[in-house]
C-alpha cells in the first residue's frame, strides 16, 4: 500500500516538471519564430527594393523587439 502512495506523490512533480518544461520550449520556440520573421522579411524587402542591408537590419531589431514583448507577455497568459 505504501508503493501506491509513493507513486501518488511522484506524479503532481512529474506533471508540474513536464508543464514547466513545456512553459519555456514554447517561450524559445516564439522567440526565435518572431527573429526569423523579421530576418526573413527584411531579406526579402532588402532584395525587392535593393536597399541592402538596412531593411535587414531594421527587421531583424524589429523581431528582436517583438521577442521581447512576447516575454513580458508570457506570465500574464
Amino acid at each position: 500500500m505504501s508503493t501506491h502512495n509513493n507513486g501518488n506523490k511522484q506524479r503532481p512533480k512529474k506533471n508540474e516538471m513536464m508543464r514547466t518544461l513545456t512553459y519555456f520550449s514554447q517561450i524559445g520556440v516564439t522567440i526565435g519564430t518572431t527573429i526569423l520573421i523579421g530576418v526573413f522579411m527584411g531579406k526579402y524587402l532588402d532584395n525587392l527594393f535593393g536597399t541592402s542591408p538596412w531593411l535587414l537590419l531594421v527587421f531583424s531589431l524589429l523581431g528582436a523587439g517583438a521577442a521581447l514583448k512576447s516575454l513580458f507577455n508570457f506570465p500574464k497568459e
